[in-house]
């Protein structure tokens, strides 16, 4: 099932995936510090939040899809799939498996509803969700040592 031979090079493309998403992490968290005025009146200030809100969720999606090839589970239909894919398998908590299928959904709303993007919306993720993304990198990491030791 688990080819040991080939973990090098999937462990090192989860890790840089964990770093990048750190990076985002770190950019979110400075733009989460505009007041909502600001946010929805910059459009940089809320360009970015969008732009980075993307990529991080897009991160969470290549690292659950990494996992799932590496370890030959189920292939996901959608990438909605993907959250409940890793509960099965135990790398993250089913309670967090909600989280993760609400964030996928979000990405879907930045992608394919740009045009009509509830900047509010967008601002109370950027305030209550970051988190998420953390306690997901930890779940991560914790799996990738678990690799580590055998």
């Amino acid at each position: 099932m688990y080819d040991e031979a080939n973990s090098g090079i999937d462990k090192t493309l989860i890790m840089t995936k964990l770093s990048k998403l750190k990076q985002y992490i770190k950019y979110l968290k400075d733009i989460g510090k505009a007041s909502l005025k600001d946010f929805k009146t910059d459009f940089m200030i809320s360009g970015a939040a969008e732009r980075y809100l993307q990529v991080s969720i897009e991160c969470v999606i290549d690292i659950g899809n990494e996992i799932i090839s590496l370890l030959q589970l189920r292939r996901p239909e959608r990438y909605r799939d993907i959250p409940s894919i890793l509960a099965e398998a135990g790398i993250i908590p089913e309670d967090f498996e909600n989280l993760m299928a609400s964030m996928i959904g979000f990405r879907n709303l930045l992608v394919h509803d740009y045009a009509s993007i509830n900047l509010d919306l967008v601002y109370e993720f950027l305030q209550t969700k970051i988190s998420d993304f953390e306690i997901f990198s930890r779940y991560i990491a914790k799996w990738l040592e678990g690799l580590s030791r055998h």
